[in-house]
């Protein structure tokens, strides 16, 4: 597995032991890790959920008016260093 799928899956990992259901879902040039948090997510529980996705590069919250939250997390994949990074227009 590339690093970047044991860092989701660390991710997940850690908010499923929170006892949060997870999402991982695996994208061309990314991972995603999504949950969705309770409403009454105590200030620890929110220090614990902030410590996983510090791991991504990238995280957010997306709350809705029907008061859904869903917390995100992207985990970049490699660029290869060689080869078709940008298409056939792009090689040297």
């Amino acid at each position: 597995m590339p690093a970047s799928g044991v860092r989701a899956e660390a991710i997940a990992t850690r908010l499923s032991a929170l006892g949060f259901l997870t999402r991982v879902e695996e994208h061309p040039r990314h991972t995603t890790v999504e949950a969705e948090m309770p409403d009454d997510a105590s200030a620890e529980t929110w220090r614990e959920v902030l410590d996983a996705v510090s791991a991504a590069d990238q995280f957010g919250l997306v709350a809705t008016s029907l008061n859904d939250r869903t917390l995100w997390a992207v985990v970049r994949k490699a660029v290869p260093a060689t080869g078709d990074v940008g298409g056939p227009s792009h090689q040297q």
